[in-house]
C-alpha cells in the first residue's frame, strides 16, 4: 500500500513545491539515466499502450503556465514551471523506452486530443479538475505497468515516472483547494459530482483502449475502472476540502 500525503502547510504557500522539484531534478542527475544501450523487450500491445501515454505526457504546457500566471502567485507560477518540465521528462523517458524496444512514437492520438482541447477551453481551477483525471489514470497506470512486465528497462522507467506522479497529485490537490477556499458546500458537493462523472467516463475509455495491455499486466477492465475509481475517492475530497493536512493512502491491493 502507497501512500499520497496531501496538503503540508499552508494552502497558500508553494515555494515548497519549487523546492521540491528542484530538489529531484538534482537527485535525477546524480542518479544518471536507465541503461537505454541493453534496449528493452515490449509485447506488441504495451508498445501500442506506451506511445500512447508518451503522446499525452509530451505537451509543452504553455497554456497552464498561462494561466498559473494569471493566477498572481509568483511560487506557484514558478512551480508550475518545474511541474511542466518534470512532465516533459515523463515524455522524454518514454520516448527513449520506445526506442529501445525498437519502435517509434506517434504524433497523436485522439483521446490525448480531446482531453488537450477542454483543458484549453477552461480556466485554471476546471484546467487542474480534467489534469487530476489524468494523474489519477497514470497512477494506477503506470503501477500496472512497473509489476507487470518482465522488462528491467521498462519496469526502471515505470518507476521513475510513477514517483513524480505520486507528488503531481498533491501539489494540484493543494492548489484546487485555493481555487475552492470560498467556495460553498453545495459548490464544492456539485464539483465533486461533475468531477466523479468526467473520471469515470475517462477511466472506461482508457480501460477499452489500453484493454490489450492491462490483460498483458494481468488485470482486467474492469479491475482497473475499480483500482482507479477507488483511489479518485480516497485524493478528489480532499482537493475540494477546506482541510490543509490529510495523509491519503492508496487502496489496498493497488500498489503493485
Amino acid at each position: 500500500m502507497e501512500s499520497v500525503l496531501l496538503g503540508r502547510g499552508e494552502n497558500s504557500d508553494f515555494a515548497r513545491w519549487t523546492r521540491e522539484f528542484e530538489a529531484k531534478v538534482i537527485a535525477r542527475d546524480a542518479a544518471g539515466e536507465p541503461d537505454w544501450q541493453g534496449g528493452a523487450r515490449l509485447d506488441p500491445s504495451v508498445i501500442r499502450s506506451i506511445q500512447r501515454f508518451q503522446v499525452g505526457e509530451s505537451g509543452d504546457g504553455a497554456n497552464l503556465i498561462a494561466k498559473a500566471d494569471r493566477a498572481g502567485d509568483l511560487e506557484y507560477a514558478a512551480a508550475v514551471r518545474l511541474f511542466v518540465a518534470e512532465e516533459r521528462n515523463h515524455a522524454r523517458l518514454l520516448e527513449l523506452l520506445l526506442r529501445s524496444a525498437g519502435a517509434p512514437t506517434i504524433a497523436s492520438h485522439w483521446t490525448d486530443a480531446v482531453f488537450v482541447r477542454l483543458r484549453r477551453a477552461l480556466g485554471l481551477r476546471l484546467e487542474l479538475m480534467v489534469l487530476m483525471v489524468a494523474e489519477v489514470v497514470a497512477l494506477q497506470y503506470y503501477r500496472l505497468l512497473r509489476a507487470g512486465t518482465s522488462d528491467p528497462l521498462a519496469t526502471q522507467v515505470a518507476a521513475l515516472v510513477l514517483s513524480d506522479e505520486k507528488r503531481h497529485v498533491p501539489f494540484h490537490c493543494q492548489r484546487l483547494r485555493v481555487e475552492f477556499a470560498t467556495s460553498s458546500r453545495v459548490v464544492r458537493c456539485a464539483a465533486l459530482f461533475a468531477w466523479s462523472i468526467v473520471l469515470l467516463g475517462a477511466t472506461v475509455v482508457v480501460a477499452f483502449d489500453h484493454g490489450p495491455a492491462l490483460r498483458h499486466f494481468g488485470c482486467r477492465r474492469a479491475e482497473f475502472v475499480r483500482a482507479v475509481l477507488a483511489l479518485f475517492v480516497t485524493i478528489a475530497p480532499t482537493a475540494i476540502s477546506p482541510s490543509t493536512a490529510r495523509s491519503v493512502r492508496s487502496p489496498r491491493g493497488n500498489s503493485r
